[in-house]
C-alpha cells in the first residue's frame, strides 16, 4: 500500500487564494465568507446558502416522517382497535353445548332458558340431545377439550328424580348443585372467558334457579307437610336447582402471560434489536461488500438463526427462573418444546425482518416493524372466531401459534403443536425466498454504483 501511495499535485497556475490569504492575514481580520461554514456556528433561520439547504432537507424529512406516522395511525393501528373494539359483537360465533341427560322439569326449565337466549353478545347455545353422548357428561367433557365447543352445560342424570326423592323423603342431605353442571376451559382464551363467557353462564343459570325455585315454592305451598320440609330441608324449597361450575382447564398461572402474549412482543423487539446489530456490523466492517452474492446470503441466513438459539435460551430460562410451569402436560420435555418454539418463531419474525430491512433500509424498517407486531398481537387477544372476519389470518401467524404451543405445554390445551411449528417452518421458508431476493436486488444496485464511480474516477483521471 505506501508503493501505491502518491502525493497530490499542487497546480500553480490556479493558486489557492483563500489559503493564501487566511495565512497572511493578522488575527484580527474580519470574518472571511468561508468562516460561516463552520460548524456549531449557525441559528435556526440563518439564511447563507449551506445553512438553507440543510434546512430545506431536515424540513423535508421530517414533514414525510410526519406522512408516515399518520399513514401508520390510520393504515395500521386500526387493525388492533378493530380486534378489541369488536370482538364482543361477534360472541355468538362461540358454540355452547347444552344436553339433558335428566329428562324431567329440572332439564325442561334449563333447556328452555338456553333455548331462548339469543343475539349478536351472546354465546350460540345449542341444544343437543343425550344420544349424542353415550358416556354422558364424560362425553360432552370430551367435546369441549377437543375445542368442538367454547362451554357446556350439562342437566345432569336423574337431576329432577332425586329432587322429588329428597322432597318426598325430607332428605335434608341432598345436595341440589348435584342437577346441572357448568363446563369450561379459561386456559384456552383467559380474556374471553373473564369477560363473556364465564359472566353469562352464570348468569344464564342463576336466573333459572330463581324463576325455577319460585316455580317449585307454589306448587309446593299446597303440601300438608310444607312447614316440616322448611324446617327440616329448606334448600330444597329455597333453592332446589343450583349449579357447580367446572373449569376443567384453569388459566391458573398468571406468570404465564409472560409467555403466551406480552412476552411475545418482547421476543419481536429482541430480534429487531439484533438485526440492527447484525446490519451494522456487516456495513461498519465493510465484510458485506467484501463477499460475493452467495457467500452473503448465506452469513444473514444462518448466522441470525444461530444467534436467536442462543436468544431463545436465554429467554426460555428467565421464563423457567420465575415459575412458569412448563411440566404440567409433557413433564421435563415441556420446557424444551417451549424453548424450540421460541427459537422457530424468533427465527420467523426476525428473518422477516432481515429480509424487510434489505428493501426498506434502516430509515422505514420501524414501520414494517409496527406492522408485524400490530398484525401479530390482534389475533392473539381474543379467539379469532369473535373477530371480524378478516382477521381469519391470524391462524397462520406467529404470536398466534406460540401461544397455542404454550397453552398446550402449560394448561394442557388441545394439543396441535405440529401444526403450529409447521407455520414457522413456512414462514422461515418464506424468508429463504425473499431475502435472497431482495439481496440480489441491492446488491445489483450496488455494483452499478460502484461501476459508475469507477469510471468516473478514471473519466477524471
Amino acid at each position: 500500500m505506501a508503493d501505491s501511495y502518491q502525493e497530490p499535485s499542487i497546480t500553480k497556475s490556479e493558486p489557492d487564494v483563500t489559503w493564501h490569504r487566511r495565512v497572511a492575514a493578522p488575527v484580527t481580520t474580519p470574518v472571511t465568507p468561508d468562516d460561516d461554514d463552520k460548524p456549531f456556528s449557525h441559528g435556526i433561520f440563518d439564511k447563507d446558502p449551506a445553512t438553507a439547504a440543510a434546512r430545506k432537507g431536515w424540513l423535508k424529512i421530517s414533514i414525510l416522517g410526519l406522512v408516515v406516522l399518520c399513514f401508520m395511525i390510520w393504515g395500521v393501528l386500526p387493525i388492533y382497535w378493530a380486534a378489541l373494539g369488536r370482538s364482543y359483537n361477534n360472541i355468538h360465533n362461540l358454540s355452547g353445548f347444552v344436553v339433558d341427560f335428566d329428562g324431567g322439569e329440572i332439564g325442561q326449565a334449563v333447556t328452555q332458558t338456553f333455548k331462548n337466549i339469543n343475539g349478536p353478545q351472546q354465546v350460540s347455545w345449542l341444544i343437543l340431545d343425550a344420544t349424542r353422548f353415550p358416556n354422558g357428561p364424560d362425553d360432552v367433557v370430551q367435546a369441549l377439550l377437543d375445542h368442538r365447543c367454547w362451554a357446556a352445560v350439562t342437566i345432569n342424570p336423574q337431576a329432577s328424580t332425586n329432587l322429588n326423592a329428597s322432597i318426598n323423603a325430607t332428605n335434608a342431605s341432598y345436595n341440589t348443585s348435584q342437577a346441572v353442571t357448568a363446563y369450561l376451559t379459561s386456559a384456552r382464551n383467559e380474556n374471553i372467558y373473564r369477560g363473556a363467557i364465564n359472566p353469562q353462564v352464570t348468569s344464564i343459570l342463576t336466573n333459572v334457579s330463581h324463576t325455577f325455585a319460585l316455580s317449585l315454592s307454589q306448587r309446593l305451598a299446597s303440601r300438608p307437610d310444607i312447614s316440616t320440609l322448611l324446617q327440616t330441608a329448606p334448600q330444597l324449597v329455597i333453592q332446589p336447582l343450583a349449579f357447580v361450575v367446572n373449569d376443567l382447564r384453569p388459566f391458573d398461572a398468571p406468570v404465564a402471560s409472560a409467555v403466551d402474549f406480552v412476552g411475545l412482543i418482547y421476543l419481536l423487539i429482541l430480534a429487531f434489536v439484533l438485526t440492527n446489530q447484525l446490519l451494522a456490523a456487516r456495513v461498519e466492517t465493510g465484510f458485506a461488500r467484501r463477499l460475493k452474492l452467495r457467500s452473503l446470503i448465506i452469513v444473514r441466513l444462518l448466522w441470525p438463526t444461530t444467534l436467536y438459539f442462543f436468544i431463545s435460551l436465554m429467554y426460555s430460562l428467565l421464563s423457567l427462573a420465575f415459575g412458569v410451569p412448563f411440566g404440567r402436560k409433557f413433564g421435563h420435555a415441556g420446557y424444551v418444546i417451549y424453548w424450540m418454539m421460541s427459537w422457530c418463531s424468533m427465527t420467523a419474525l426476525g428473518l422477516a425482518l432481515e429480509s424487510m430491512i434489505t428493501i426498506l433500509t434502516v430509515k422505514f424498517i420501524a414501520v414494517f416493524l409496527i406492522l408485524w407486531i400490530i398484525s401479530n398481537v390482534s389475533v392473539s387477544f381474543y379467539p379469532i372466531e369473535v373477530l371480524p372476519a378478516v382477521f381469519r389470518y391470524g391462524f397462520a401467524m406467529p404470536f398466534y401459534n406460540v401461544s397455542s404451543t404454550v397453552r398446550t405445554v402449560i394448561f394442557n390445551t388441545k394439543n396441535e403443536i405440529g401444526l403450529n411449528f409447521g407455520i414457522q417452518f413456512a414462514w422461515i421458508l418464506i424468508s429463504c425466498i425473499t431475502l435472497p431476493i431482495f439481496q440480489w436486488i441491492v446488491r445489483r444496485q450496488e455494483v452499478k454504483a460502484w461501476e459508475a464511480s469507477q469510471r468516473a474516477a478514471r473519466e477524471k483521471a
